[in-house]
């Protein structure tokens, strides 16, 4: 029992021992780190694209409190880290900061710019720039980035209501269609927000206003748009028409002056969204308010009696955009 005793005993003095010498060298190496100082500082700024609009002094000015502070030779224990960052990330323009020291002493900080998608200006004239997250950024005088641009927002308030946030959720759909597509980015020169909430494209080329109708189903309208311009104002010309309306499923309308015009489509159409069929769009109805004009023919006029207007052959299928 007495030899039991003392091996317990000895056990503990020594496990008491290695538990003083862990402390120990743990308090020095706090103190050590503590007087250690800081030795210079790096700033790294990524995202948002080519354009910056966070400037490197600006992260300066928070780091060193406005000028008051020094960086280089303070001790690191008197930077507050998360506080810094916290501070720096109440920058619209600034998504994530991270602030670090390394095994040299060096203050690492790198800095994630918030990247914007579209660029909006309301019905009173204001203007801001939302990113992804559909959050109103402030105009920067350090960048004018080639972005989409909305007109016409019916709201100034940092906070949406649920029409208003789902007319930003179309914008931002339409906006990174079209910035994956430079023909898009190249020819839209604006789009027009309606009083109905749609959307009214402005081209760069061309004399005439798209109606796009509202978000739903962009993708497919402007792929029938694209054929548009592809199989029919190629041919026409980009003045042709005044009007194009992309906003109805598997059709496109082309208005002349107060017309609806016949548009021909001859070619098939490959995407599996659309009609397979391979000859022409009926004609439309006129819509004018003088003495109605028949629908034109679009047959060759091989093809019809000059008496009658009978078909000689069976009605060709009708083309769907």
């Amino acid at each position: 029992m007495a030899k039991l005793s003392t091996k317990k005993m000895l056990l503990f003095l020594l496990w008491s021992v290695i538990g003083t010498v862990v402390v120990v060298l743990s308090v020095k190496a706090m103190n050590q780190q503590s007087e250690k100082t800081c030795s210079g500082y790096t700033i790294r700024i990524a995202g948002g694209g080519d354009h910056f609009s966070i400037d490197r002094n600006d992260v300066l000015t928070v780091i060193n409190n406005g000028g008051s502070k020094v960086i280089k030779g303070r001790s690191l224990k008197s930077f507050d880290l998360r506080g810094l960052e916290n501070k720096l990330e109440r920058n619209p323009w600034i998504k994530d900061a991270q602030l670090f020291f390394d095994n040299n002493g060096q203050l690492n900080v790198v800095i994630t710019e918030t990247e914007p998608i579209a660029r909006v200006f309301t019905v009173t004239g204001n203007s801001f720039y939302i990113d992804t997250a559909m959050q109103q950024l402030p105009v920067s005088i350090l960048r004018s980035p080639k972005l989409p641009v909305f007109t016409g927002f019916p709201s100034d308030k940092p906070r949406l209501g649920a029409a208003d946030s789902a007319l930003m959720a179309d914008m931002k759909s339409i906006s990174l269609y079209m910035r994956k597509d430079p023909f898009w980015m190249a020819q839209i020169a604006q789009m027009d927000i309606t009083p109905e909430r749609k959307f009214e494209m402005i081209p760069t080329i061309g004399r005439h206003v798209i109606e796009f109708g509202n978000g739903q189903d962009h993708e497919k309208k402007f792929r029938r748009l694209f054929l548009f311009y592809k199989d029919v104002l190629s041919k026409t010309g980009m003045d042709t028409y005044s009007k194009i309306n992309v906003q109805y499923d598997r059709q496109v309308i082309g208005v002349k002056g107060g017309s609806i015009a016949p548009i021909p489509l001859p070619l098939p159409v490959r995407d599996s969204s659309f009609s397979r069929t391979t000859s022409t769009m009926s004609a439309a109805r006129v819509n004018t308010t003088n003495t109605e004009k028949p629908p034109i023919d679009p047959r060759p006029a091989s093809n019809r009696n000059s008496k009658t207007g009978a078909r000689k052959n069976p009605p060709s299928k009708s083309q769907s955009y």
